[in-house]
């Protein structure tokens, strides 16, 4: 019996035992075992002993009596004599049945830690079996098959492959090194993959891959992997929900650098690096995955388990929550990854989106008692729950999904879908094309699409709950890019700016995660809509409610920049129509008389350029906004006295020419970017652009530019940018 191998992708190796550790033990004697010290000497050199044939059976028989090995040096000596290309491996596997006991319970203690250091046996099982050469005994009599006597491949039987694999696996749980020796082994480890047509050996295949991939320094590269396609066209929905799990390792970057913990600055130098050294080892493999139709139910549209009849209700649902998290993370990767466009394609036409609506009552956001699905030494609302960590891979999903793609509209049924067109019909604006050209038969169905039921829940979520920042960021993805009145208009009539009010004043929001989403989703939902403003002014209707407001704003500017910007660009465009409708917004809305006044487009201009830095600065957005400002009458006499009054004469200047050089750097090399900062912003790339030229002048006799209002004696505007 092997060691319950869904261990393995949550530390399998935990407490396993060191070379040092085991080899400073003593014999039976109490003496330091030469053997055992000759024999790890000649692992780690490749010379002298290595192996169990290397000794007669007499000699380690009598030795065994001494430092008690169980008779384990002695059945590799016979393993190795009924191994042999010749053999028809029928005693191979008889000892193999012997050996693998041995193994396995030990396994077992140290994956549930019941195993003590004051135990009886003086060298574990598994490394007196790795020590005289078990492990590379094993690879070789699993690698036989690729070996041809007279054309003739050879052959070994599945059950025996089995019992290898589970060896093996137990192996690397308990002894460390063993694992990333094998991960050397690239030929071995591609070779694995074939092991999986066979549905008898693909679970301990299975895991031991993931266990090897795990501590694997470079990537394989699944191309290397002979027909690819064709195995995983054959996988039935447990063993693709299964191999999800090793794709999202192989399909992820190692060091990405694409996270918020990352400087733009480390971004763009990784970028330009890969640029030169071409794809990565992952995007390689994102582009060589072949997603077979899913053949999954439509009552459920993901990967699930059949053979699970047997389970009580409450395995039931763990088993089917941890092989759709598996599929939902590498649908996720994908989704962000060069490939984007095709899995977009592919999603869609496997009505994955429909699939996840039918969901997500029943499963995703199922109501659930709070004794459920919760992990040994847990709680219902710890992060690492399966139930809490489904919510949140389904969450992004939505987000990678929806962001900046017209594919979108599928979150959305056939009646919703009209409404939009019912929203642009009244206010006579054109219909969105996109909504337009959305293929009706792979929309959501039921009385409520995926949009409208994530709302909903996102409505009913407790002030603490941490799925509030991810709810926030999945709904505002869907109103990213070109601003669409229709879709904001469809979620404030679902009371969406009123819940985000709530939550930010009457409920004074502490996380600073949660306001940042909650401040991004406000300003996209209420950029350029003059209905949002009227709402907003509805709601915050007393000067005590507007102050708790501003004092979320200012608490913490870099959270709600965003925000400051979408107001102020609206705050431009109100002043530039002639409209009743419009006016008596101007007329009578806080936010926007707020904004409008020159003192406080200072203070947030001169703070934004206070706190942000070239090395510090991870999302580009906070200059953007300081940029947005200066669009505007041009505010750099004013800025040079606000230097002047706090004692600090051109250092925020400098800093700000050093922030518009990255500024061009940054964008000016990156299509995507630009494109995003257009829409989202309904300003002209070539606007920014020049914009930013015209202060970045270097003569001094320009009063736009910015080293006019630098005195010479504090001018430092030639910094490198190199990551400190």
């Amino acid at each position: 019996m092997a060691a319950a191998p869904a261990a393995a992708g949550s530390g399998a190796g935990r407490g396993r035992r060191s070379a040092a550790t085991v080899a400073a033990w003593a014999d039976g004697a109490g003496r330091p075992s030469n053997i055992l010290l000759q024999l790890r000497q000649g692992q780690l050199t490749g010379r002298g002993l290595v192996r169990a044939v290397q000794f007669t059976e007499t000699f380690l028989t009598e030795r065994d009596k001494q430092s008690k090995w169980s008779g384990i040096p002695q059945l590799l000596l016979k393993l190795h004599a009924t191994s042999h290309l010749h053999s028809d491996f029928a005693e191979c596997q008889n000892i193999l049945k012997e050996i693998s006991p041995l193994l396995s319970m030990e396994a077992m203690a140290f994956v549930t830690e019941e195993r003590k250091l004051t135990q009886e046996t003086t060298y574990p099982n598994t490394y007196i079996f790795d020590l005289f050469g078990g492990v590379d005994l094993l690879v070789e009599i699993l690698m036989r098959p690729t070996i041809s006597i007279r054309g003739q491949k050879l052959k070994i039987s599945d059950e025996m492959s089995k019992d290898c694999l589970s060896i093996l696996y137990n192996t690397c749980v308990c002894t460390e090194g063993v694992t990333k020796r094998l991960a050397e082994k690239n030929d071995f480890v591609i070779f694995l993959f074939t092991l999986m047509t066979s549905k008898k050996t693909f679970l301990q295949t299975a895991t031991l891959i993931e266990d090897i991939l795990g501590v694997k320094k470079e990537m394989i590269r699944l191309d290397e992997v002979p027909n690819l396609s064709s195995l995983v066209s054959n996988f039935d929905q447990q063993q693709l929900a299964n191999f999800c799990r090793i794709l999202a390792v192989t399909i992820s970057e190692m060091d990405t650098g694409n996270d918020d913990k990352h400087t733009l600055l480390a971004k763009n130098a990784q970028q330009k690096k890969s640029l030169s050294l071409g794809p990565s080892a992952a995007e390689i493999n994102q582009a060589s995955i072949v997603f077979p139709p899913p053949g999954a139910s439509e009552e459920n549209g993901l990967p699930h388990t059949s053979a699970r009849t047997q389970l009580p209700q409450s395995m039931k649902i763990m088993h089917e929550i941890m092989y759709k998290l598996e599929v939902l993370y590498v649908l996720c990767v994908l989704l962000m990854g060069r490939q984007r466009n095709q899995v977009h394609r592919m999603i869609a036409e496997f009505k994955l989106i429909p699939g996840l609506n039918n969901l997500f009552d029943k499963l995703i956001w199922r109501k659930h008692s709070a004794s459920a699905l919760v992990l040994h030494g847990h709680n219902q609302n710890c992060d690492c729950s399966p139930d809490i960590t489904l919510k949140i891979q389904f969450l992004r999903l939505l987000q990678s999904f929806s962001d900046h793609h017209e594919n979108k509209y599928l979150l959305l049924n056939n009646q919703e879908l009209n409404e939009l067109s019912a929203i642009s019909l009244k206010a006579n604006i054109p219909e969105v094309e996109a909504v337009l050209n959305t293929d009706r038969s792979l929309v959501c169905d039921g009385k409520r699409g995926l949009l409208t039921r994530l709302l909903q829940v996102m409505k009913k979520e407790p002030a603490e709950s941490s799925f509030r920042f991810w709810q926030a960021r999945a709904v505002e993805s869907f109103l990213r890019g070109t601003t669409s009145y229709a879709d904001q208009m469809f979620l404030l009539k679902r009371g969406l700016l009123e819940h985000i009010l709530y939550c930010i004043v009457d409920s004074e929001c502490k996380s600073r995660d949660v306001l940042q989403s909650y401040f991004d989703l406000l300003g996209e939902l209420m950029k350029f809509n003059v209905d949002a403003f009227k709402r907003f002014n509805k709601y915050i209707n007393t000067d005590a409610k507007f102050q708790v407001f501003l004092k979320q704003i200012n608490s913490s500017l870099v959270d709600s920049n965003m925000l400051v910007r979408c107001v102020t660009l609206s705050l431009d465009r109100f002043e530039n129509q002639v409209d009743m409708k419009v006016a008596e917004v101007l007329s009578e809305c806080r936010l926007l008389a707020y904004i409008s006044q020159v003192p406080t487009q200072m203070s947030f201009l001169f703070r934004l350029i206070n706190i942000i830095h070239v090395q510090t600065l991870t999302q580009n957005v906070s200059l953007n906004t300081s940029l947005v400002i200066l669009m505007l009458p041009l505010y750099l006499r004013l800025l040079q006295r606000m230097e002047h009054s706090k004692k600090y004469p051109g250092f925020l200047l400098n800093n700000f020419h050093n922030l518009l050089r990255f500024w061009q750097q940054h964008y000016l090399h990156k299509d995507k970017d630009s494109t995003c900062l257009e829409n989202s912003s309904c300003i002209s790339f070539s606007y920014w652009k020049e914009t930013v030229s015209i202060l970045l002048n270097p003569d001094r006799q320009s009063p736009s530019a910015l080293v006019s209002y630098i005195e010479e004696p504090y001018m430092d505007i030639d910094r490198d940018f190199t990551e400190e």
